[in-house]
């Protein structure tokens, strides 16, 4: 029988919420009973800060680690309290080198600022909460980016994402959660996988990778569950974190994240 964890990783949008962005009742019952049990549940996202406090009441840890690792994020102080952000002056040259590099490319950021887009970037949310920016690829770059977002009409997100990568090379990291024909880029080195093993390795007693179990269900989590002990995708899942993962669980949609943790708590 595979170890139990002392924490749990798990994704948020098409992993740990249904659909629609709601969380079960159900859910949130294993995520009390997981506190209750002592077991650590960290929210691991590609959203930026501000999109947790929609998350505050789900019971788990009060950190969680967003913009796929770029932010540390106080949930119930509404704070950030640790970042891993790309340089302005690199910030600045990513942008136009995508610019150029991919022609039709919308560009925008999420800095500590919040958000800050071009004025042709729409997202396909269309959420705009926490725009302090609407303007030119010089004034998005006055600030340093925990997240560049590259939108592109005509492209779907694999080969958006396929193209930013040989932008950029090995200056920064590209991977994409799922939004539609949308490239997400951070720092070099920065993916879930750094945030949830730094967080690990701080810990009073740290936390090895093996006490860990990770659910995920896209691109961007695959760093994340290749380096946890154990790694679940959801049953909706991308083909590429299927491949990776130890178990495969029920979709976000029937609760697959609080089914595998409820037979853990019973024992099963």
């Amino acid at each position: 029988m595979p170890q139990a964890p002392r924490v749990v990783a798990t994704d948020c949008d098409g992993t740990l919420l249904r659909s629609d962005g709601t969380v079960s009742p159900y859910t949130r019952d294993v995520l009390d009973r997981c506190s209750e049990a002592g077991v650590v549940v960290v929210l691991v996202t590609a959203r930026p800060p501000r999109w947790m406090h929609e998350l505050g009441d789900l019971g788990v840890t009060g950190l969680a680690l967003c913009g796929n690792g770029a932010f540390t994020y106080d949930v119930a102080r509404r704070e950030v309290v640790g970042h891993r952000l790309i340089g302005a002056d690199l910030t600045g040259r990513l942008l136009q080198d995508i610019k150029e590099g991919v022609p039709g490319a919308q560009l925008a950021t999420e800095s500590l600022r919040g958000f800050a887009r071009e004025p042709d970037f729409e997202r396909a949310s269309g959420r705009i909460d926490g725009e302090w920016l609407r303007g030119s690829l010089g004034e998005l770059a006055a600030e340093p980016a925990g997240k560049i977002l590259v939108r592109h009409d005509g492209w779907e997100t694999e080969e958006l994402s396929a193209r930013v990568a040989q932008v950029v090379g090995d200056r920064a990291e590209v991977a994409h959660s799922g939004a539609v024909r949308m490239a997400e880029v951070t720092a070099s080195g920065v993916t879930k996988a750094l945030a949830i093993s730094t967080w690990c390795a701080e810990q009073r007693r740290p936390v090895d990778a093996t006490e860990v179990w990770a659910f995920g269900d896209m691109p961007n989590d695959i760093p994340m569950l290749e380096w946890a002990g154990r790694a679940h995708a959801v049953a909706n899942a991308h083909t590429d974190v299927l491949a990776v993962c130890d178990e495969v669980v029920a979709s976000n949609d029937e609760d697959g994240v609080a089914r595998a943790l409820d037979a853990l708590l019973r024992g099963g």
